[in-house]
């Protein structure tokens, strides 16, 4: 008898069972349930390999490997090589991969599988045009099995041709018509290249075949998507988005609307149309109840069409409902002061009789909206604690907007200095204190610029030092503000040193609280740090000297040493370094931030700006092919919004 794990003689007896086995896989495949074997057949394939003399290790690999045993080959040997193979590529060995790969093919010349691997590897080695060769000989063949399928599609990445994919599967296709996992692979295919009138050809196929909700809706955003790529606006308006439209509302009427992400897609589709009526019917409808993933995603919503209405009165009354549940939401403080004063400027009156508008209440006069304002606030202040910001920001945002106006009434709401002083004492042991306040800073007069805010008893070196992290951030605060007021910048150079010296000692002393911070943290002192480097640099700006710079980059380069994760400190050093030439180290600090994705793009400017004139042309090569790989995998490679319309995973 043959080596063990060796297919013999077809006209041996003892094979018998074999072939008949191979004749049920072939019946099986011609109806497209190849990778769906039955659990009874899975039992008696394997009993009859064991019998035989190989041993399989699992059903999971049995399905893939008995093809290999059907058509004349070695299962368990070819299982052992083809994963070791499979595991040097995921280990980048990638020349051991190409040996295993060799070692197969030598035995079988024309194994599918094999000939991937060894395409990868060399792909990985970059020999490109042996890799292509050999893939298109697998490719011509039009494969069905997922194992050639999957390694080629990887392979056909990592060329970074996918179009090839679409032709691999649409052949999958043609040959397995009834396959869902194929048709699924061919619209992602269609979606990674952009061709979106396949897409739709593609899903409406797949539902056709297997009539789950998912796959229509993917037909329906590729329609959505030919809209949005389409050059004339006009087609997208007259052809796309109507079609699309009446599509979902075929299953709307035959009430087959089931997840969330089809009522988003109905509602940009409307929204797309310029149907804001019927999109708010739909929000505001039957339909409306299923949008649950975000918070107030209904109010939001309706909030957006009401605006865009113009329909005023309902934005008023909704804004106010929405602040009374939540007095913190920055932006329906905003909406509300938007539709107050067009409510004003249209001279608007309530009704006579009925509700003022489909939402209720409309506060629509200057002393309505300042007893709103008061109330919100009356209601934080009889807290006892965990004041929120919302109300007393608002107020001050009602004061500009009623200043801008010239109207008397805003001397009601009260003196901004005295207003924002009230809020520093709530919430300036914050962060978000001095970019709250940022904003308001133009309600001042000059003569009121300036604050001061008592610390302590004075230190050795006559500054008054915090004794905590709160009165550290409050003192923090002040000394930001002070610099956005300007007041900084007015120093003469004596003053503007005794400045750095005071926020050094600041600094220092503000180490001692992070003694526990772990290296990822950044220390609670390290704004002082930074602001005075600031000072170092406006006073380099003034006077030309290139010794302040150097102190410059000596304290930015302590407060690293104590805070190694401040990518604010990493940012001025290399742009310092770049404008002193010294670009060795300015390499090693752009790794260190470790950008990612679109960072490549927002702040690789900083160091390909200078690489040039400074001759280090290797350095910006690599940085602009971060960012080209970066552009190039998001046009060829993002799976747009049809995966939150499957309702299920996709195939990978």
């Amino acid at each position: 008898m043959a080596a063990r794990g060796h297919v013999q003689d077809p006209n041996d007896r003892r094979l018998r069972p074999i072939y008949a086995l191979q004749e049920l896989w072939r019946a099986g495949e011609a109806c497209g349930v190849q990778a769906a074997v039955s659990v009874r057949l899975r039992r008696r394939m394997t009993k009859v390999l064991v019998n035989f003399g190989i041993q399989l290790s699992s059903d999971r690999v049995l399905c893939s490997f008995s093809r290999d045993l059907w058509e004349g080959r070695g299962g368990g040997f070819l299982r052992s090589i083809s994963h070791r193979a499979a595991d040097y590529l995921d280990n980048g060995n990638n020349k051991m991969a190409i040996q295993q790969a060799d070692k197969l093919l030598k035995k079988h010349k024309d194994l599918h599988c094999a000939k991937v691997l060894k395409a990868i590897g060399l792909q990985r080695t970059g020999k490109q045009d042996e890799a292509f060769t050999l893939a298109q000989e697998v490719a011509v063949l039009e494969p069905t099995d997922d194992n050639s399928l999957q390694a080629l599609t990887i392979l056909y990445r990592e060329m970074h041709r996918p179009e090839l994919v679409t032709k691999l599967y649409e052949a999958a296709v043609r040959k397995v018509p009834t396959s869902e996992e194929y048709h699924s692979h061919l619209f992602m295919a269609y979606a990674r290249v952009g061709e979106y009138k396949k897409m739709q050809q593609a899903g409406m196929a797949l539902y056709k075949i297997v009539p789950k909700n998912p796959y229509y809706f993917w037909s329906v955003m590729s329609l959505v998507m030919q809209a949005i790529s389409a050059q004339d606006e006009k087609l997208s308006q007259t052809m796309f988005l109507p079609l699309a439209e009446r599509m979902v509302e075929k299953m709307v009427k035959e009430e087959k609307i089931e997840a969330e992400a089809e009522v988003q897609l109905y509602f940009m589709i409307l929204e797309r149309l310029g149907k804001y009526v019927e999109a708010l019917e739909v929000v505001q409808g039957p339909l409306g109840e299923k949008l649950t993933s975000e918070l107030q995603s209904r109010e939001n919503k309706c909030m957006m069409l009401y605006r865009r209405l113009e329909r005023w009165p309902e934005c008023n009354a909704l804004s106010c409902k929405l602040l009374l549940k939540n007095p913190d939401d920055w932006q329906f403080y905003l909406l509300y002061f938007d539709s107050l004063f067009h409510l004003i400027d249209q001279s608007w009156t309530p009704p006579q009789e009925g509700a003022h508008s489909a939402e209720g209440e409309v506060r629509a006069s200057v002393s309505q909206a300042i007893s709103f304002m008061e109330d919100r606030i009356a209601t934080e202040e009889a807290k006892e604690s965990k004041h929120l910001r919302g109300p007393y920001l608002a107020r001050l945002e009602l004061i500009r907007r009623l200043r801008e106006r010239s109207c008397p009434e805003a001397q009601q709401l009260g003196e901004p200095l005295e207003l924002m002083f009230q809020f520093f004492v709530k919430f300036g042991d914050k962060p978000c204190c001095i970019t709250d306040l940022k904003i308001f800073l133009d309600l001042l007069a000059p003569d009121q610029h300036v604050q001061v805010v008592p610390l302590g008893a004075p230190g050795e070196d006559g500054v008054a030092l915090p004794g905590d992290t709160r009165a550290l951030q409050r003192h923090m605060c002040v000394t930001q503000l002070s610099r956005s007021l300007g007041q900084q910048h007015a120093l003469n150079t004596e003053g503007k040193l005794g400045l750095i010296k005071e926020l050094k000692a600041h600094y220092r002393h503000g180490l001692q609280f992070g003694k526990s911070c772990l290296k990822t943290e950044l220390q609670f002192s390290d704004m002082y740090c930074l602001m005075a480097a600031h000072v170092y640099i406006d006073l380099w700006i003034e006077t030309g000297d290139q010794n302040v710079l150097w102190q410059c980059l000596g304290l930015l380069e302590e407060g690293l040493s104590h805070s190694s994760s401040n990518a604010q400190f990493k940012l001025l050093l290399l742009l310092l370094y770049c404008r002193l030439g010294a670009f060795e180290p300015v390499v090693d600090l752009y790794s260190s931030l470790d950008a990612k994705h679109v960072q490549h793009d927002t702040i690789g400017y900083l160091l390909t700006r200078y690489a040039e004139s400074l001759g280090q042309f290797a350095a910006a090569s690599q940085s602009c092919n971060f960012s080209l790989r970066f552009f190039h995998s998001n046009q060829k490679d993002v799976r747009f919004n049809s995966h939150s319309l499957c309702g299920q995973s996709l195939p990978n």
